[in-house]
């Protein structure tokens, strides 16, 4: 088969494309050929070697069909998707042909969206549905910042929030972004200055849960921009990967407001299982219009460096995805 594979740690162009062995699903698996893949932060990050040792084949995300299920439980050519299961990291992931990927991770759908369209969709709505849901709890009526709301991640969780019945203020350190934002959800804009508990403060805004994309060179004023008792859920990291010095939480985190961290990494393991995400209802409400989720950009097999340099930039605007064949 044809990957993409890492040939060394560093810039975009350390990406290759090579033939390597097809790989061989054993008993818990599936092997997927893949028809499209999502690009994620997460890879450049692999790729570079800031994680550390990682596969040789990175990608954390796929659509396609099943080639092969030895437990007979999808029949071959079902369509599917496939998120982590430690594509990418302890495993070969989705740049290439064909990937294995834990029975787990996979989740078969029916959709009438293109592939380049469907790859788009798992990684950031699985994602942001759970953090949304399961960390901060969020109901119709709440009031959530998104920060970080342009982003990939962002975006997908704007749209949900909103057609959750939730008023949702997003951030964008641009205000070219704002109308963006407003058509996908967003009641209100505010530009991020790296001091947006003032900014809350002296609106009247009270904001009962705080999605923070940006990491840990905001999360202080993060928690100081939530209500007494709000929530505030860190589950990105666009800001980099820099640790919080000197963070005293009876100092730094007020009173009553709950902290919590949301990884994908851990989907489809035994205390976060994929079937608890609705990915089908997500899919289907992206391929309905309710969530405008189609990717700001496709690239072919052969542009790989290239939509890596794009996804670094920090211009892409939203999720990209590369399409095969």
């Amino acid at each position: 088969m044809k990957a993409i594979t890492i040939s060394r740690y560093g810039a975009p162009e350390v990406l290759t494309i090579a033939e390597l062995p097809d790989p061989e699903p054993v008993a818990g698996e599936i092997l997927v050929e893949v028809k499209a893949f999502g690009l994620n932060h997460a890879e450049t990050y692999m790729r570079s070697g800031r994680w550390g040792d990682v596969a040789q084949v990175t990608g954390i995300e796929a659509a396609g069909v099943v080639a092969e299920d030895p437990s007979g439980g999808l029949a071959l050519g079902t369509p599917v998707v496939a998120i982590m299961g430690g594509m990418g990291r302890t495993r070969n992931g989705a740049y290439a042909e064909l990937v294995t990927v834990p029975a787990s991770n996979v989740v078969a759908v029916e959709t009438g969206l293109d592939w380049a369209d469907l790859a788009a969709i798992p990684e950031v709505y699985a994602t942001a549905w759970s953090a949304l849901h399961d960390n901060l709890a969020l109901a119709p009526g709440a009031t959530v910042l998104v920060r970080g709301a342009t982003s990939a991640l962002g975006q997908a969780a704007v749209n949900i929030a909103a057609d959750l019945g939730a008023t949702v203020v997003a951030t964008t350190r641009s205000r070219a972004n704002a109308v963006l934002l407003e058509k996908i959800g967003a009641t209100a804009v505010l530009i991020d200055d790296g001091d947006l508990a003032a900014q809350v403060h002296d609106r009247g805004l009270v904001v009962d849960a705080l999605l923070d994309l940006v990491g840990n060179s905001v999360l202080l004023d993060s928690v100081a921009a939530v209500r007494p008792r709000g929530r505030v859920c860190q589950a990105g990291f666009l800001g980099g990967l820099g640790a919080l010095g000197d963070f005293n939480p009876i100092a730094d985190l007020p009173s009553g407001v709950q902290l919590s961290f949301f990884g994908s990494f851990v989907l489809g393991t035994p205390d976060f299982p994929l079937a608890a995400v609705p990915l089908t209802e997500l899919v289907a409400k992206a391929a309905a219009g309710i969530y405008h989720a189609k990717p700001v950009r496709t690239f072919a097999f052969e542009e790989i460096v290239h939509a890596h340099e794009v996804m670094e930039s920090g211009t892409a605007g939203g999720k990209m995805t590369v399409a095969l064949g």
